[in-house]
């Protein structure tokens, strides 16, 4: 591929996310990079390595047709596309003079969706401060949220890669949080039952040196991450997808005030939740009047007031309510 965009002198190609779950699909938008640097370095690696490269995304790609997808199952070359590319990177912009009505007035008051989107994430910034979240942003980012039309430091598309960022690193929170309780019972287990101590604690161990219990325990933990980690992974994936596939910056503003405010309401009901319970503790640690059986009663009362896992089923997801997304 670097060989053929090198000799036609165009210097671009086109990276698809293929679809989180399902092989062999691809969405329909994909983004367009462009080749900056390239150091070949062949020698230098025994031929381990050909190239060294720099790239920019410099715009979309709606892809109409794959012209040789059977090189998907030979894997002897790359796959080629037809497609209609959407320059982001400002190139092709026409000269100040012939905008500058338009400018003008676009400078007369920011589009209620850009202060949509400002006001939401200031929301969610406070709130994520509130409950010391381990995945925040900074107060400082509030002041400084990109949210203007174009590839800009100050355009929405800085913000969208924020927020990426940020995705992805609450999956990465959730799933080292996830594997921590377990890492100790290992390390715990190694210490008493190996006698192994702590400068000799290996970086692997297989299965079946595990006891009964710990096996157990490390088969629902991939059960549990499976079943948590999979709509963080989607959220991940699909989040981006569907702003690439936003039809304008207004699409796009509105998509991200979605997301945004979607985690907000996340935080909001954690917040109560987390009300409500310490609230109840502290009444039954106060009140030694109330029978046990009426705290019991209580507390069941609530934990069924909580989503049942089919009342989550009957829930309709941006991600997921579009199957034309991927094709």
């Amino acid at each position: 591929m670097y060989t053929d965009i090198l000799m036609n002198g165009t210097k671009r190609f086109v990276v698809v996310t293929s679809h989180p779950t399902e092989k062999g699909r691809f969405a329909q938008t994909g983004v367009l990079f462009e080749l900056e640097d390239l150091k070949e370095v062949s020698e230098q690696t025994g031929d381990k390595i050909k190239y060294i490269c720099n790239h920019k995304v410099t715009g979309r790609v709606r892809i109409h047709r794959i012209l040789n997808p059977e090189a998907w199952e030979s894997r002897d070359t790359y796959l080629k596309v037809e497609g209609t590319i959407d320059d982001d990177s400002g190139k092709d912009a026409k000269p100040m003079d012939e905008v500058y009505g338009a400018v003008f007035a676009a400078a007369k008051a920011a589009p209620a969706e850009e202060k949509q989107l400002k006001s939401s994430f200031a929301k969610l910034v406070d709130l994520q401060h509130e409950l010391e979240e381990d995945v925040r942003f900074t107060k400082g980012a509030i002041d400084t949220l990109a949210v203007k039309d174009g590839p800009g430091d100050d355009g929405l598309w800085q913000t969208v890669r924020l927020w990426q960022s940020f995705v992805d690193q609450r999956l990465m929170a959730r799933q080292n949080e996830l594997q921590q309780d377990f890492q100790e019972k290992l390390k715990e287990f190694l210490q008493q039952e190996k006698g192994v101590s702590e400068d000799e604690l290996p970086s692997a161990i297989g299965f079946q040196e595990l006891s009964p219990t710990l096996q157990a325990e490390l088969q629902n933990l991939q059960k549990l991450m499976r079943n948590e980690l999979q709509p963080l992974v989607l959220e991940s994936s699909l989040t981006m997808q569907k702003i690439l596939e936003a039809p304008d910056h207004r699409a796009r503003c509105l998509l991200l005030t979605f997301f945004v405010e979607s985690e907000t309401r996340r935080l909001g009901t954690k917040k109560r939740v987390a009300n409500i319970f310490s609230g109840l503790n502290a009444a039954m640690e106060d009140d030694s009047s109330v029978p046990e059986e009426e705290r019991i009663a209580t507390a069941e009362s609530l934990e069924s007031s909580m989503p049942t896992k089919e009342d989550k089923g009957n829930t309709k997801s941006i991600y997921l309510d579009e199957p034309d997304s991927f094709q």
